[in-house]
């Protein structure tokens, strides 16, 4: 039975979609500038009633064409699309709870031998479950922190919003791969804790929360200002482990012949001096 959080995601995607990006007329009063449900029913070829009904969270069960349409007529991206049919599901996915949080002793040894190279592992929720030195000497000695969770340390570590120099794009992406982890397995006791704990903690998390936007792992580009080392540009890697629910691997990487090389290239010598 489709979930209140289904529910409430729809509603979001619905609001944030101009009519006029999908060829429909702008005229008219609008209570929101996001579309009507009429007109999502319209797009993806259901009634509106039907559609009324996923809205409110009612006793239907969308059928995998269903959930395409809404799919496509919502513009949701290839991430989105997969948080709509897990939420979806009637049932929860089969997870292995008590494995998840274990890392593979070869993708530790591979952290082992990156070591050049800043890298971790983390699962859906962003805790950091491995890491090696260098990504401790960019990042924070992550053996210390409070909580060893890259949300926790963004929104509760004060030396995050000077670390990230753009604090804002970094916790938004971050909020978004939570949520992905919550339509991954919505019971989860430990990621429900986080979520409560960031809500009462920071009016921000709050605020972006609720838009709903869901992301996992990617490519692109961060940048950082090192306490010792300065602006450093640099290029990273989140890949999904195989034979894992969510644990991905994150790495570091700069252009070749660039100053953030040089400067990675001193935070190794660093390193293995200590």
């Amino acid at each position: 039975m489709p979930t209140r959080e289904m529910a409430e995601f729809l509603r979001s995607r619905r609001d944030r979609i101009r009519p006029e990006t999908v060829g429909l007329p702008a005229g008219g009063r609008r209570r929101a500038p996001g579309l009507r449900r009429a007109e999502v029913a319209q797009l993806a070829g259901i009634s509106p009633d039907y559609y009324m009904r996923l809205e409110q969270g009612r006793s239907v069960r969308p059928s995998p064409s269903v959930l395409d349409a809404l799919a496509r007529a919502l513009l949701l991206n290839p991430d989105e699309r997969d948080h709509l049919y897990r939420l979806a599901r009637s049932e929860p996915a089969p997870l292995r709870r008590h494995e998840d949080e274990r890392v593979d002793p070869g993708v530790l040894r591979l952290l082992e031998r990156l070591d050049r190279v800043p890298a971790y592992v983390l699962n859906g929720r962003l805790d950091v479950l491995a890491w090696n030195a260098m990504s401790a000497a960019l990042v924070t000695d992550f053996a210390a922190m409070p909580r060893r969770n890259l949300i926790w340390f963004a929104f509760c570590d004060p030396r995050a919003r000077s670390f990230y120099v753009e604090w804002e794009l970094m916790a938004r992406h971050g909020i978004a791969q939570l949520r992905a982890a919550t339509g991954l397995d919505p019971g989860n006791a430990a990621t429900r804790a986080l979520v409560e704990e960031l809500t009462e903690r920071s009016p921000e998390f709050r605020r972006w929360w609720d838009r709903q936007d869901v992301k996992g792992p990617s490519i692109g580009r961060k940048e950082f200002q090192h306490p010792q080392l300065g602006r450093l540009s640099l290029d990273y890697v989140g890949m999904l482990l195989p034979g894992t629910v969510d644990q991905q691997l994150v790495t570091y990487t700069a252009a070749a012949g660039s100053p953030s090389e040089a400067a990675l290239d001193e935070l190794a010598e660093r390193v293995a001096m200590r």
